[in-house]
């Protein structure tokens, strides 16, 4: 029977042929200098999304320690393909179906939630009739389970991107051309993939940062995942639910054979 979970699961699971890719990707390459054409396939408060399903394949495709995700523009909207990459970081010519997600409005408010760890330590010293003659307790700094994003950086990044995205692309084509506009992004597989808990899929959203490097603001992609194990309330120990964000090519590009 088909129900609506598997609709929407379906729903989720979007591949790309090969020449499909190549068209989408060299549409966004004739975009990146029109900021006209930007306004309208980019709305700042849209977000990508990815279902578990895609999450799975893409770590089954992608061999390399980081994902390649080629910007394009497909069916007349923006979208992320993701290019399976093999062990020296490649793409892996043996597949020909591409993993996409289109970039879409949020259909609810996200729920970022991040709990700290903290560590008490009590310390106490008896005499040897028993009786208590030293104690005292100690309670260390908050440190999070895994290296993460911190939300609040995660959420700046994004407020700046929905408040002043556009006049970040109205100073790069027409100052610049386009040329230093994102054709792709590197993300790092931990940030797609984490062991426990269960991610049962992630919503990403374009942010601005500052980049010391670059001096100039970039822009990147942010992750925000959801647990099996997220839950309302506090817990003594529970990780973060936003991760780390995506690199940008330009400036930073990582294979040659996709060019700069």
């Amino acid at each position: 029977m088909f129900s609506l979970y598997n609709f929407i699961q379906l729903n989720n699971y979007e591949i790309m042929n090969e020449n499909d890719y190549r068209l989408a990707a060299a549409e966004w390459g004739n975009c990146v200098s029109d900021y006209s054409r930007i306004t309208n396939l980019i709305p700042t408060n849209y977000i990508f999304e990815l279902s578990s399903q895609q999450i799975d394949k893409i770590k089954q495709q992608n061999k390399y320690v980081d994902v390649c995700a080629e910007v394009g523009v497909f069916n007349g909207s923006l979208v992320l393909i993701f290019l399976p990459l093999d062990a020296q970081g490649h793409v892996d010519k043996s597949i020909t179906e591409y993993q996409y997600t289109t970039l879409g409005p949020l259909k609810y408010d996200l729920k970022l939630q991040e709990t700290k760890e903290f560590t008490v330590t009590k310390n106490a010293v008896l005499s040897s009739n028993l009786t208590k003659i030293d104690g005292n307790t100690n309670t260390s700094v908050p440190v999070t389970e895994q290296p993460v994003l911190d939300q609040d950086i995660a959420v700046d990044a994004i407020e700046r991107w929905r408040d002043e995205g556009m006049e970040w692309f109205f100073r790069e084509c027409n100052e610049f051309g386009g040329e230093r506009v994102f054709r792709r992004f590197y993300i790092s597989m931990e940030d797609l993939t984490h062991p426990s808990p269960e991610v049962l899929g992630i919503k990403c959203s374009f942010g601005l940062r500052y980049n010391d490097i670059y001096q100039r603001m970039l822009v990147t992609l942010i992750f925000i995942s959801f647990h099996e194990m997220l839950q309302e309330g506090s817990n003594v120990a529970t990780i973060s639910n936003t991760y780390d964000w995506a690199k940008p090519c330009p400036p930073v590009c990582r294979i040659p054979e996709l060019g700069s």
